[in-house]
């Protein structure tokens, strides 16, 4: 009678872990976890240069040290292939890892907690398919106190509150889908927003941009720097997707977004995205930088100066006006120019580097590095960019762009 109970049993139980295997592996699921998988970029994170997909070990400095990315692959030692759906739960909805110690905030779970759990737990499904990687973690390089993780406990207590996003019925369905996008699966605002003590978003309505690996992400609220209020419903959804248009082009950190997240939106979500990004209320944000004055003297010497470095170096592709080629993008206008903080344009010359290759952009030029400027040579291109050909934004110096 036991023989009988305990064989029974045991096909009730491998009955039931074979009904997980097929829930997990069902290929819709599966499918629909790859696409959110993507809106929310987890490979740029949890994916190292040059390493496995998702296996980890990304290097993210930040004030309080360095983090490094955990193995999200499906090995059940170094990876989540022991972690179960309410695990994996947990961890994007309550910021708490399997074993119930709580996760840095490195990891934006912060926006992750507004995702359903229904999409969240198609990204688990399509993460336990992608290959398994035996890759051990590394012990976050992390300053005292901050490498004690029990104190995120009082963190989460401070400044974090899961949920959804509040409901707001008046608003469209495309509204409503585009901010469920932008302030929750996309995380939009843990590049865009400034951070407070200890790390929290700044959550003023005036929040300045952050630095992002030495480049400037820019406000949303504003459309002087990289707010969509001014654009067309269709041509935002086109540079989200193509990450170039006639008014601007993404670069650095950006391009990496595009190319590993934003190009693969389906076309009713790039919309809904940019709906919502054209609504945000319309501030006048001022960058975190402060530019040193020059004198009317010193400013005329700048652009004097610049306007020679322009026609040697910049009139070839970007026109003798700033009017823009088929090669370069327009620099009369272009608000990464005029924005002010110009630390954007500066990496620009300093490095060069290319927009994202995109359906929408599937050739883009280059920008050639001109690593040989000095600051005072730099800043002075600069600044007749940022004056001549109706743009009238302040002049910089080669202090404030000093690294």
């Amino acid at each position: 009678m036991r023989f009988a109970l305990a064989l029974v049993a045991g096909l009730i139980g491998t009955g039931l872990i074979a009904l997980r295997a097929q829930a997990a592996e069902d290929p819709a699921t599966v499918s629909r976890g790859a696409y959110l998988t993507r809106v929310g970029n987890c490979a740029g994170c949890h994916t190292a240069p040059g390493g496995a997909d998702f296996a980890g070990g990304l290097h993210l400095a930040s004030p309080y040290g360095t983090f490094i990315t955990p193995n999200i692959t499906p090995d059940r030692t170094t990876g989540i292939g022991d972690w179960s759906k309410q695990d994996f739960w947990h961890a994007l909805h309550d910021g708490q890892r399997a074993d119930g110690a709580p996760l840095y905030p490195a990891c934006p779970y912060p926006s992750f907690t507004h995702v359903s759990r229904d999409d969240v737990d198609a990204i688990h499904a399509y993460l336990q398919s992608v290959p398994a990687v035996a890759q051990n973690n590394a012990d976050h390089d992390l300053g005292f106190p901050y490498r004690l993780r029990s104190l995120v406990n009082v963190w989460q207590w401070l400044y974090f509150e899961p949920g959804a996003l509040p409901d707001k019925p008046q608003q469209s369905t495309t509204w409503t889908r585009g901010r469920y996008l932008v302030e929750g699966l996309g995380h939009c605002n843990e590049c865009h927003r400034a951070r407070g003590r200890l790390g929290a978003l700044d959550d003023a309505d005036d929040a300045p941009g952050a630095m992002i690996h030495g480049w400037y992400a820019p406000p949303l609220a504003d459309p002087a720097q990289a707010g969509l209020q001014q654009w067309p419903i269709d041509a935002g959804a086109d540079f989200l997707t193509a990450g170039k248009s006639e008014r601007a082009t993404m670069m650095g950190p950006m391009a990496d977004v595009v190319f590993d997240s934003l190009q693969y939106l389906h076309d009713d979500d790039a919309l809904a995205m940019a709906t919502y990004l054209k609504s945000i209320p319309v501030q006048t944000i001022a960058s975190p930088l402060r530019l040193i004055r020059l004198t009317e003297n010193g400013r005329q010497d700048a652009m004097n100066m610049g306007r020679d470095i322009y026609a040697d170096h910049c009139a070839e592709c970007h026109g003798d006006r700033g009017e823009g080629s088929d090669e370069a993008p327009a620099l009369a206008g272009n608000r990464a120019v005029t924005m002010d903080n110009p630390v954007n344009v500066a990496n620009m010359i300093r490095s060069g580097g290319f927009a994202a290759a995109t359906r929408g952009n599937p050739r883009p030029h280059g920008m050639p590095p001109f690593y040989d400027f000095d600051d005072r040579e730099l800043a002075a291109v600069i600044t007749y960019i940022r004056g001549s050909w109706g743009n009238d934004a302040a002049p910089v110096t080669g202090t404030n762009l000093k690294r």
